[in-house]
């Protein structure tokens, strides 16, 4: 039985060594069991097993996420890389991909991640202001200077990592210098997630970033990147965005029309909905009970990824419907059902929509990257 889905694995749950103030996920509401930090050995290799088995496609594709994936050891993933080799049909590949703030990262896991080729994401928040503002550890201490010497390490061992930035308020008003500090690490591809909690009355937090605020800053890092970068480096939201302007479908789940392909699975074998729905709420079973491929195609996971197909009145007469389908569920209101960040993914997509499409244009003629960037540059809407 195979389906077309993948799943998050999380070996230690949200435990984490660092205590990132805008952390939605340390605290989360599972119920989890904090006796033992990491995944059981014998639970790793039946969550191998069975994921390797439920899976379509010649590719299976491994994501470990947190907390901090790192903190689960170096011999849990040689023992996981050994498992998938042992499990894994002929014909078929694994595609391990790890995501980690860094602060483990050294020679002996640098080797090991290079050798099996594993693709990584690093966590850092732009510049050192911003990153230290946030991103702190367990003594409350900034992380900027050792986050950057991992990524810089695993350069060294011929590693280009994604660089993940969060957008809060803060990083908004600092748009430009965020944008090409991420740059000159030169790892080729960045994604920024915009950072929007409540606290108990419902209301959005100080740190969370505001629609206008959001929009302004994915205008100014797109007029960067358009300017300066194009064909250079790659930056999620815009290459999501001309995707879908090509005719193709989004690869990302909040740009899709229905949600619920990426689940998670905890370190207890528990599998719930979605990353932001790890709540005892949306808990679709345990692997130590019932298959991921079941669980994956249960009544309850449809429904939940169905449900965002229901989309706001305001969203339906949008012209960007084709490309956000709504936004995410999560930061959707629940009277209105209007995507939070919707205003400043419009103002977004009006200014970037029309730039992209006469770049895409440029590149069927045969015109390389920087012929046109030098167009873009001359085109009076990027100075806007």
């Amino acid at each position: 039985m195979t389906a077309s889905f993948v799943t998050m694995a999380k070996p230690v749950g949200s435990f984490c060594n660092m205590r990132c103030k805008y952390c939605y996920y340390l605290n989360a509401d599972n119920g989890e069991d904090f006796t033992n930090i990491r995944m059981p050995a014998d639970l790793l290799e039946q969550y191998i097993r069975d994921y390797i088995a439920s899976s379509a496609g010649d590719t299976v594709s491994f994501t470990w996420h947190g907390g901090e994936p790192t903190l689960a050891g170096l011999d849990f993933f040689e023992e996981a890389v050994r498992l998938q080799k042992k499990y894994l049909p002929k014909g078929k590949t694994c595609w391990n991909n790890i995501q980690t703030n860094g602060l483990l990262l050294d020679e002996k896991w640098c080797s090991f991640l290079q050798r099996e080729k594993f693709d990584i994401g690093v966590s850092i928040d732009g510049n050192r202001y911003v990153h230290d503002l946030y991103r702190v550890d367990a003594g409350d201490q900034g992380t900027y200077e050792r986050v950057s010497k991992a990524v810089k390490l695993l350069k060294d061992h011929g590693i280009l990592p994604d660089l993940l930035c969060t957008v809060t308020e803060d990083t908004a008003r600092s748009a430009r210098a965020v944008y090409q500090s991420l740059r000159s690490f030169h790892t080729g591809w960045i994604q920024f997630i915009p950072i929007v909690r409540y606290d108990e009355n419902g209301k959005t937090t100080p740190d969370s970033v505001t629609p206008e605020s959001y929009g302004r800053f994915l205008k100014e890092v797109f007029r960067e990147w358009i300017r300066h970068d194009l064909g250079k480096t790659n930056v999620q939201i815009f290459a999501e965005t001309a995707l879908v302007l090509s005719g193709q479908k989004p690869n990302v789940c909040w740009f899709a029309e229905t949600c619920g392909d990426v689940l998670i699975t905890e370190r207890d074998g528990s599998v719930y909905s979605c990353d932001h729905f790890v709540d005892r709420y949306h808990k679709l079973g345990n692997i130590r009970e019932t298959s991921l491929a079941e669980l994956a195609s249960s009544p309850a996971q449809k429904a939940f990824g169905m449900r965002k197909k229901d989309v706001s009145e305001r969203c339906k007469s949008c012209p960007y419907l084709f490309i956000c389908s709504g936004g995410c569920p999560k930061d959707r209101d629940r009277e209105t059902n209007v995507y939070y960040l919707c205003e400043g993914l419009y103002a977004y997509f009006e200014y970037a929509v029309p730039l992209l499409k006469q770049a895409m244009q440029l590149s069927r003629e045969g015109k390389s990257s920087a012929e046109i960037m030098k167009t873009l540059i001359q085109t009076k809407e990027t100075g806007k």
